[in-house]
This record gives C-alpha cells, sequence and structure tokens, in this order.
C-alpha cells in the first residue's frame, strides 16, 4: 500500500456546441496510507468524477495523479491496483455470487484456480455471504448484493478501494448498519479508501477525513469535528450538519463600548478580540449552529439575549426543531432562523420567548468572499457531538 496523491487534478467536458464545463478544478488531497477519506458535496459538485479519474475510468485534463511514487495518469484501469464499488453494484446477472466474487481475479491475474477460490470463500465468510455463493444476483436482497459488490472488491487485496455512494439504494435502517459494517472492514483491513457521498452523515460518522467541494474546487479538507466546529468558509459551515447553521447578515459598528453586529432586528455585541479579527468597514455574516441556541421564557436580560417570537414547532422526539422569527417589523418577517432543544421542553407556536446566542459558539464569515474570520472557541466545543 502507499500514499494516493491528487496534484491540481483538473477535468474539463467539452461539450457538442464547443462550450467548455469545468468539472473538476484544480483540486489537490494527500491521502495517507490506510486512510478513509470521504469525498462529500452535494450534487454535481465533481465528487464522482474525481473519484473516476482516480479509477482511471475518466481521463484527466491536467495534473497528477500518484500511488505512492508512482503517476498513474496513463496506467490503465485494469492495472492500478484500485477496487471500485459502484452504487448499482454491477453485479453480472447471469453469474452466481462465487462466480461474480473471482471474476475480476480470472481475467486479471494468472492467480491459480484453488487460490481463487479460497480468497473468494475466505472474503465470503467475512462479508456474511457464505452461504450465498451458489445464487444469482436476482435471487438477493439489496443488502445482500451489496456485500457483494464488496466481497468482489476485497477479494483482490487492492491498494486503493473507492465507493461511490455505495449505500444509497438501500432503505433507512439497513444503510445505517452497513455504514458500521463498513467501518469494521476497513478497520480490519487497513486498506486506504475513497469513499463518495452526497449524505453528510455518512460523512461525519466514517471518515477519518472529510474532503468538501462544490461547484467543482476543494472547500476544506478536515476531521469530520474540525469541519464542524472550525469551518473554511459559509459553504461548509452551511454544508455540514443538520439542521444547518443560521446565518444573520450584519453590519460591524463601533460604539464607544466597544464593537456591535447590526442586523435588521437587533444588535449584537462583540468582544474586542474578536473584533479585532475582523477587518474594518465590514458587513460580516453571523453564523450559530440551531444546538447552540438557548431559548427561554421570560424577557431578555443580558446582552447576548433577543426577544423573539415562535413561529414553528417540529417535534422529533428527542429534541424539538423550533422556528423563530425576530422583530415586528414586515421587512423583517420570514426571516427566521432555527433552534435545536430537548425534546421533553414544551412551547407553543405564536408564543414570546428569550433567546441566549453565546459569544462563545458564534462563527463569522466574509459578507463578500463567505470566507470564515472567526469560528467558535474549541474549548467550548470540544465535548460537543454534532446532531446529523
Amino acid at each position: 500500500m502507499a500514499q494516493t496523491t491528487l496534484d491540481n487534478i483538473t477535468k474539463v467536458f467539452t461539450e457538442d456546441d464547443g462550450n467548455e464545463i469545468v468539472a473538476v478544478d484544480g483540486v489537490s488531497i494527500d491521502i495517507d496510507d490506510g486512510e478513509f477519506l470521504v469525498l462529500v458535496g452535494p450534487s454535481g459538485c465533481g465528487k464522482s468524477t474525481t473519484l473516476r479519474m482516480i479509477a482511471g475510468l475518466e481521463s484527466i485534463s491536467s495534473g497528477d495523479i500518484r500511488l505512492g511514487d508512482r503517476v498513474i495518469n496513463d496506467v490503465p484501469a485494469k492495472n492500478r491496483d484500485i477496487a471500485m464499488v459502484f452504487q448499482s453494484y454491477a453485479l453480472y446477472p447471469h453469474m452466481t455470487v462465487r462466480e461474480n466474487m473471482s471474476f475480476g481475479l480470472e481475467e486479471s491475474t494468472d492467480m491459480a484456480d484453488d487460490e481463487i477460490a479460497r480468497r473468494v470463500e475466505e472474503t465470503a465468510e467475512m462479508m456474511g455471504i457464505a452461504d450465498l455463493l451458489d445464487r444469482k444476483p436476482g435471487e438477493l436482497s439489496g443488502g445482500q448484493q451489496q456485500r457483494v459488490a464488496l466481497g468482489r472488491a476485497i477479494v483482490r487485496d487492492p491498494s486503493v478501494f473507492l465507493m461511490d455512494e455505495p449505500l444509497s439504494n438501500l432503505d433507512a435502517k439497513l444503510r445505517a448498519e452497513m455504514r458500521t459494517e463498513l467501518q469494521r472492514l476497513q478497520e480490519e483491513l487497513d486498506t486506504t479508501t475513497v469513499y463518495v457521498t452526497h449524505d453528510q452523515t455518512e460523512a461525519m460518522t466514517m471518515g477519518d477525513r472529510v474532503a468538501i467541494l462544490d461547484d467543482g474546487r476543494l472547500q476544506q479538507v478536515g476531521t469530520p469535528l474540525e469541519c464542524y466546529h472550525r469551518p473554511a468558509n459559509r459553504f461548509v459551515a452551511g454544508f455540514v450538519g443538520e439542521p444547518s447553521m443560521n446565518f444573520v447578515e450584519t453590519t460591524l459598528r463601533d460604539e464607544p463600548g466597544g464593537a456591535v453586529l447590526e442586523a435588521d432586528s437587533f444588535d449584537y455585541p462583540i468582544a474586542d478580540e474578536i473584533a479585532a479579527e475582523l477587518p474594518e468597514s465590514s458587513n460580516p455574516v453571523l453564523g450559530i449552529r440551531p444546538e447552540d441556541i438557548e431559548i427561554s421564557e421570560g424577557a431578555p436580560s443580558g446582552e447576548h439575549e433577543i426577544a423573539a417570537t415562535i413561529d414553528v414547532i417540529e417535534p422529533m422526539g428527542d429534541e424539538n426543531i423550533v422556528y423563530l422569527q425576530f422583530g415586528d417589523d414586515s421587512s423583517v418577517r420570514g426571516k427566521s432562523i432555527i433552534a435545536t432543544i430537548d425534546g421533553m421542553r414544551r412551547f407553543e407556536s405564536g408564543q414570546t420567548v428569550t433567546v441566549h446566542v453565546p459569544e462563545s459558539a458564534i462563527h463569522l464569515f466574509d459578507g463578500a468572499s463567505g470566507e470564515a474570520l472567526h469560528n467558535r472557541r474549541l474549548d467550548a466545543a470540544d465535548s460537543q457531538v454534532p446532531r446529523l
């Protein structure tokens, strides 16, 4: 096994009318040996195209892909020592499970038949499908077919596993079970894995690191909690976490008592050390995660407390998702923020409450570029786990 490196890779598609579409734009990532890296982002962000370039199924317009010290840009897919698991499973319907799992070894290696058979049986036992080896794909459930597809990749013992949304066709309960199964397998096999998904829950729970893409550009690479608590920009902050981070546009104003963020319907004082991180005459965007917002009855009494009206409450059982509105002015009505509170707490739609937005938990982003200017204090976040 070896480190896998994406060095400024770009993919440009040319349409019939000659227009060029940049699907992947200068992505650079160093993937450590044995690491589980998740490529995540919205549909059309370039994550599957990136995976297909690693696999050799798409050509590279510019940049290099290296496996160890070897540049593999022009190496045929079958010679890259890479195994890929597809969203559609891509099993041969006329072959048995045993034949599906052994086919790649038979076609791409000179391995003896008894060694192939041994590998297939050992992998099938590991995947819990040993009793299915003589069945055909049409006789299997979706979860069983997914295990066969994974087993077909594992039996090859590649340097790198590539997985393109392999759980998206499963129901929610089975998807959760397979997430755990994949994590266990990856730890057991210790093989470098690049996993593509649009599901942030998969990204946050499975990846050693996540690489977040948008519009073909890499936005941030980091551990799941780094991306959650210290997002590099507004896009990352809004994409990671469910419900997503609240954003409030503000104007920075200097007052005799200190700096204030002026929003449409409230003022929010900030400490001098936070204000020092902001450019002068800026219009920062205030960000706060729903679980960091505190709601109480009674009138505001502190400088970071704001009167609000509850618009809608969505009970989820363990928590309530509360939509809040500030101010009476029709120009600001409809600009709600979301809070998540304990499911046993009871409030009513239309009720006036006090919202506390802790200064230790706020994020600030540049109003023009979206780049992060200030992230929450990590010492206040160390004990918190994101709700997804």
